[in-house]
């Protein structure tokens, strides 16, 4: 146990099973290109890069992303405190480039909610510092090529690291903490009467954490995520019967990967794409040492923990793509950059925009990359 690093941070690395394989039947190809930088946060000089942002897209044209974590003063390995912006930006997507348009601030400082796109805007939920704005829903739209906030509602609980969709009308918002506590239970909200009503919960575990879901052939689909271990499973849910089925495991050639922390986007009405997701084994060790080791073997495993390289910790980089009609996964190949956690990620058209995150416990970047996805 003294020796953790050699275990836990090098070995599991080639013993894991959420090791990146990659599937024989590629459909697609998607190249990839730096796609500039954010503007530096009021009151900073520079963007060090963010985690558990707001993003979204706008008009076809634009994408939002705001808010969002890092330790800008001292790292977290030394005991740095975490930072929470309220930063937002307009982003135009000129072919492979993102330029900031419109820049400003909202009254909260925001983070680790949880956003969808809609033909109305797009809705971020929870995921605020202020314990009064925390449960708020926000609608973000542009108004004469200028972003506009507004709340538009409130949940009847906080909510942090969960999921949402929507569909008629009504949000949908699945696990993540709510009201400070880690939860499986599912939530509809209806825009028009403010009503929330507690559905059948996502099956598997009490507890699941950073998941991601989309709503693919009109059912949500909920994969991953986790608590203090790492989960690879995944199920449908159905709205009129108000019912969970199970559905394909995240699997390449038999060989799990885990989704924790990462994000998806919906490519079509069959299809979701998700990038990044914390290794399950790596993941389920660190929680475990963490809790248990005392005194200098804990000093020792922190320092060897956040002082390794992104590569060490072998978050997935493979480019995954769900097919519900199919019920299988399958690989774009891999994202050629460090994989992020609670990065933003949105798709106009055959780009794929991958904004910031976190490519190693307490470390972010600040990049920004566009993928352009190539059919046959």
């Amino acid at each position: 146990m003294k020796k953790f690093a050699l275990v836990s941070i090098i070995s599991i690395l080639a013993l894991t099973g959420c090791t990146n394989v990659k599937a024989p039947n590629v459909e697609k190809k998607i190249t990839w290109e730096h796609a500039g930088n954010l503007p530096a946060q009021k009151g900073f000089e520079i963007n060090k890069g963010v985690a558990g942002v707001l993003c979204g897209v706008l008009e076809d044209k634009y994408v939002v992303v705001g808010g969002g974590a890092n330790f800008p003063f001292e790292p977290t390995a030394v005991g740095g405190a975490k930072k929470t912006y309220s930063d937002i930006y307009l982003l135009e997507a000129n072919g492979s480039k993102l330029t900031t348009v419109d820049h400003i601030n909202w009254e909260n400082e925001i983070g680790y909610g949880s956003s969808v796109t809609t033909k109305d805007g797009v809705y971020y939920v929870g995921g605020s510092t202020n314990p009064d704005g925390d449960n708020d829903i926000l609608l973000v739209k542009v108004v004469e090529g200028k972003l506009k906030v507004e709340k538009v509602g409130d949940l009847p609980f906080t909510l942090q690291n969960g999921g949402v969709a929507e569909k008629d009308g009504k949000l949908y918002v699945f696990a993540g903490k709510q009201n400070g506590a880690g939860t499986n239970k599912f939530w509809s909200y209806d825009l028009t009467t403010k009503e929330a009503v507690e559905l059948a919960p996502v099956p598997g575990a009490d507890v699941r954490t950073q998941p991601v879901g989309q709503i693919l052939n009109g059912e949500l689909y909920v994969f991953s995520g986790g608590s203090s271990v790492a989960y690879t499973d995944g199920y449908k849910y159905n709205f009129e019967k108000n019912e969970w089925t199970k559905v394909a495991d995240v699997a390449l050639d038999g060989k799990d990967i885990c989704l924790l922390g990462a994000n998806s986007i919906k490519l079509n009405e069959t299809e979701m794409m998700v990038i990044g997701g914390f290794n399950k084994q790596v993941w389920n060790d660190a929680n475990h040492y963490l809790g248990t080791l005392k005194g200098k073997q804990l000093a020792e495993y922190k320092a060897q923990y956040f002082g390794a390289d992104p590569y060490e910790f072998n978050w997935n980089k493979n480019i995954l793509v769900y097919n519900s009609t199919k019920n299988e996964w399958r690989t774009l190949g891999e994202i050629p950059f460090d994989a992020p956690w609670g990065e933003g990620l949105a798709v106009i058209g055959d780009k794929v925009y991958s904004i910031n995150g976190e490519i190693k416990p307490g470390v972010r970047t600040n990049r920004m990359f566009t993928g352009t996805i190539l059919k046959k």
